[in-house]
């Protein structure tokens, strides 16, 4: 695993956060942990195929994907993790992961991405925990958006 596949989402996240959101997030702790599923948390999968594979899994607990879809939303209070919520949440991982692809393709690396998958915590049964190279983006005033990313 290395650390430099986790910089292209890194900086994507970065600026789709920003251009959305209008909130500049600063960077956690880079670490290498292992995915687990917890209750409360929404979790957004992206397979990667081509030249890099595996997933990137984007975590964030219910509470920060409310404020996050809110803040998405021009500041309209969302309170509930409804369809709507949840489509945009995983709109999101997939416009972090298209940008990321972008980058990547810019590096002479061709990767394409899979459509995202929302996992909540209650329907992870029988996910294996696995090891992945994680950072946390901090967004003021909303929470963290962890990034795992689970490359070979």
């Amino acid at each position: 695993m290395k650390a430099e596949y986790i910089n292209p989402f890194l900086e994507s996240a970065r600026i789709v956060l920003e251009q959305l959101i209008q909130v500049r997030p600063t960077t956690g702790q880079l670490g290498i942990k292992d995915v687990k599923f917890v209750e409360k948390y929404i979790w957004i999968q992206i397979g990667m195929t081509g030249q890099m594979q595996g997933d990137i899994v984007f975590g964030l607990h219910e509470e920060v994907a409310l404020k996050l879809v809110s803040a998405m939303m021009g500041g309209y209070t969302i309170t509930e993790m409804d369809e709507l919520t949840k489509s945009a949440i995983s709109e999101l991982g997939n416009m972090i992961s298209g940008n990321a692809s972008t980058i990547l393709y810019n590096q002479g690396v061709r990767v394409d991405i899979t459509p995202p998958k929302l996992v909540e915590s209650i329907h992870a049964a029988g996910f294996t925990p696995k090891k992945a190279l994680t950072i946390p983006l901090i967004m003021e005033q909303i929470g963290e958006l962890n990034i795992q990313v689970l490359i070979t």
